[in-house]
């Protein structure tokens, strides 16, 4: 594995019981994502594509094959060493913002970095800096409540960004949106992504999302069916 890989699954396999019945979710991915990629999947439902996502972020375990990120095989971890090595490398951006309701802007972005033990004048800095890139540095001091769809998926944005993770996995993050919303959101994260080099991965239903991505990676009954380059999808 290079340097500049960030995510690398072997003969990935997940089973699961339906009823007392096995299904292959996803039956042997063999996948990599490089250093500054803004990589899309996508399937219809029940491709598999969800479950995929989940193993490579760490919030379910393979039943077969393995999941490295970074160089350290985060399929074999478990328990608090795995919450660690998520909160500490892995932003997420959900389709349901997931804000907290009772924290302003400024006090949502900055709660990871909080948990990591970073120091009150750095998370003070990095917070309005990210919060500028995403075109909300006036919204600081607001509630979640007090902001639009578009504006707090920004934030959840910023809070996935702020400390710098090996990767981000944003999850449907268009899907409560309209189109336009969703474009420039889109817009302002792929701008991110070419100004801090940081990895994307999203697993997307959504043709903006996919327009906009370098890569599409389509998944189809548990397997890796096809990838396309930016302009070929």
């Amino acid at each position: 594995m290079s340097e500049n890989t960030v995510i690398v699954t072997r003969n990935l396999e997940k089973t699961y019981k339906d009823n007392g019945v096995p299904v292959e979710a996803i039956r042997g991915i063999d996948f990599k994502l490089e250093k500054g990629e803004f990589t899309a999947i996508r399937g219809p439902s029940g491709s598999g594509k969800t479950t995929f996502l989940n193993m490579v972020a760490g919030l379910d375990t393979p039943t077969g094959g393995e999941v490295e990120l970074s160089g350290n095989l985060i399929s074999s971890m478990s328990g608090r060493e795995l919450s660690r090595y998520r909160r500490d490398n892995i932003g997420f951006i959900f389709q349901a913002y997931n804000l907290f309701p009772v924290l302003t802007v400024e006090e949502n972005v900055e709660y990871i970095m909080l948990l990591q033990g970073i120091g009150k004048t750095e998370r003070h800095a990095r917070v309005m800096k990210i919060l500028k890139q995403v075109e909300l540095q006036d919204y600081a001091h607001r509630l979640p409540s007090r902001l639009s769809g578009g504006q707090q998926q920004r934030v959840a944005v910023a809070r996935a960004m702020v400390s710098e993770p090996a990767l981000v996995i944003a999850d449907e993050p268009t899907a409560n949106l309209d189109s336009t919303t969703s474009g420039d959101l889109l817009d302002i994260m792929r701008k991110l992504n070419e100004e801090t080099g940081m990895t994307f991965l999203f697993s997307t239903h959504d043709e903006i999302v996919m327009q906009r991505a370098r890569k599409v990676v389509t998944i189809r009954d548990g397997l890796l069916h096809k990838t396309e380059e930016a302009g070929t999808n």
